[in-house]
Formats: structure tokens, C-alpha cells, sequence
């Protein structure tokens, strides 16, 4: 769903902002981290409640990631930033998505005052749907149950989704963070439902994979993205296009600098790519970081990662995620 047709409505300076077209919708609640298997399960649950009624569905959801708030401390790896994450909603078909900011105000308030104050008195909800583990308000006070009754004595419905299982994984977002950390993108993807991917611009780097024969688009992921170090098959999307590749992610140990990087060289690609935003799926892990004696030797084996990438890809047909 193209994202022109999907409506975002945000918090601003006054707690009492209008819906919108948002207004009455069926909400699908939760962080929505990855916007997996797992939460695709509680968004249909939504859009087919919604359905009924002849009401809109929206994800209701929160940024930055409670998390955070709650352990500022401690990075988070995130599966997808606020921008991929409504992206990837979007996709799911949901007519929205309301964004709440998740701050002091929001930690401190009740679950009775998240209910009456956000979901019945500010945005009308004709529904909601919650996975099994969903808990919100001050000291997470705000169960499945707790809403179910709320919504029962307020006048709305509540789906509480079960647990999502894949051959007895659960799908949420935590094994896929430790999958993608352990290089298992096959892992990552089968929770995911789609080929893990960043975005991000092009920045210039210094030029050493020019020179080496293989020139690349650099950018900088997040600092907290915990995906392995290593060489993978990539697929990136450009302006309307999608070209395959190999990639690089991490400190790249022979000419270390410090900062990780991901260097993405196009196959079959010409072109200048300083500046442009490009989204970049991650399809095979093929080998980690190594140090080599020579130029020559590093040319040799980026050679064979650019063949075994191609491999890869051709195996993986047209994957890609769903954006």
C-alpha cells in the first residue's frame, strides 16, 4: 500500500488533538518492533474487526521504543527505526497509524487513564487487538484482561491474539535480534516473514574499494544494529530499481578506523550514488571478517564472496521486503 494512502497521526502540544480520519478506528496495539509474523497476527486480527464495524484500522504505537526510556543505558537494537516501521505497516494494509510519544507523561499514566483518556476520549476506538503478552500503563499494571474488561464496560471490543509459534520458536522480535546477531538471516527471516533489511544514505567513504576494483555506497548504520560483522548477499532497492550485490558490515579489520560501516557493491550497476536513500536486505551470511596478507589475496576473496553472493541470490529468486 503506497504510503500516500496511509495515514499517520502524532502526538503534539496538546493532549487533546483530533483524531482525524483515524478517529473510531479498530487499533492494533504494541510496539511493533520488526512489524513480524507475531504482529501481523494482532494487525489482522484488527483489520478483520475493523472489517465488520465498517470501521478504519490503525496501529497504535509507540516511539521512541519504551525500552529505551526505561533502560536509556542500555542500546537497543532495533529491527526497524520509526520510519521502516511505519513503512512496513503501511504495507500490512492498515488504513494508519497513531504514534504516541513514550516519555515520562506516558510511563506515569494509569492504565485506567491510558484507556479513557487515549483510546475512548481522544481517539474513540471501535476495537482493539493485543497480543497475548501486551502490557501497558504505569509499572505495567494494564494486562490482556484488564483491557478486555475495560473495553467490555466502555463499549469496545478486545482481540487478544495467542502466542504466534514457528517449529516451537516463538515469533517476536528477541529471536530475531539474536539470529540476526548469530549471522542466521534464514532464522531471521522466517520470524520476520521477509529478508531483514536497513535504509540509509549513501555516504562518501575513502575510496578503497575503487581502487581495489570493487567501488562501493557506503553508509552508517545505527549504532546500536547488532547484525553479525561479516560478508553477505544483498539485495538493495534505488529509486524504483533493485540491483543485487555483496556487502561488507563491520570495522573492515585490514584497514580499521573505528567506525562500523556497510559497503555495498552493485552488481551490473554504474552510476553516481552519493546522497541517494537506498534500502538494503540482507539475503545470505557468507563468510566473517578476515585480515589478508596482501591487496591481492583481499581482491582474490572478494572475488569468490561476489561469486558465492551471486549464487545466493539466484537461489533466494525475488525476495525482498514487502516496502
Amino acid at each position: 500500500m503506497p504510503m500516500k494512502n496511509f495515514r499517520v497521526v502524532r502526538d503534539s502540544a496538546s493532549a487533546t488533538a483530533p483524531a482525524g480520519a483515524l478517529a473510531g478506528a479498530v487499533v492494533a496495539i504494541g510496539n511493533f518492533d520488526g512489524v513480524h509474523r507475531g504482529h501481523k497476527a494482532v494487525i489482522a486480527a484488527a483489520q478483520q474487526r475493523a472489517a465488520a464495524l465498517g470501521r478504519p484500522a490503525a496501529a497504535l504505537t509507540f516511539e521512541p521504543h519504551p525500552r529505551t526510556f526505561f533502560h536509556p543505558g542500555e542500546p537497543l537494537f532495533r529491527l526497524t527505526d520509526a520510519p521502516t516501521k511505519l513503512r512496513l505497516l503501511a504495507a500490512t494494509g492498515l488504513d494508519g497509524a497513531i504514534v504516541l510519544t513514550f516519555g515520562e507523561a506516558l510511563a506515569n499514566l494509569s492504565a485506567e487513564d491510558f484507556v479513557r483518556r487515549i483510546l475512548v476520549e481522544r481517539f474513540a476506538v471501535g476495537g482493539a487487538a493485543i497480543g497475548f503478552n501486551f502490557h501497558f500503563g504505569a509499572n505495567r499494571a494494564g494486562s490482556p484482561d484488564f483491557l478486555a474488561a475495560e473495553g467490555k464496560r466502555r463499549g469496545f471490543a478486545v482481540d487478544v491474539v495467542p502466542p504466534l509459534q514457528d517449529r516451537g520458536r516463538p515469533v517476536s522480535s528477541q529471536p530475531i535480534r539474536e539470529a540476526l546477531a548469530a549471522g542466521r538471516l534464514d532464522a531471521a527471516a522466517e520470524l520476520l516473514g521477509y529478508p531483514w533489511f536497513l535504509s540509509g544514505r549513501v555516504i562518501h567513504g575513502d575510496k578503497r574499494g575503487r581502487e581495489l576494483g570493487f567501488p562501493t555506497a557506503n553508509l552508517i548504520p545505527d549504532p546500536s544494529c547488532g547484525l553479525r560483522h561479516g560478508i553477505y548477499a544483498v539485495r538493495v532497492a534505488l529509486g524504483g530499481h533493485r540491483y543485487d550485490g555483496v556487502a561488507s558490515f563491520g570495522r573492515r579489520p585490514m584497514f580499521d578506523v573505528g567506525t562500523v560501516l556497510l559497503e555495498v557493491f552493485l552488481f551490473d550497476f554504474s552510476g553516481d550514488l552519493y546522497g541517494a536513500t537506498v534500502d538494503v536486505a540482507f539475503i545470505a551470511f557468507i563468510r566473517d571478517e578476515a585480515i589478508f596478507a596482501s591487496a591481492k589475496e583481499l581482491i582474490r576473496q572478494m572475488q569468490e564472496d561476489a561469486r558465492l553472493a551471486r549464487e545466493a541470490l539466484l537461489r533466494a529468486g525475488d525476495a525482498f521486503p514487502p516496502i
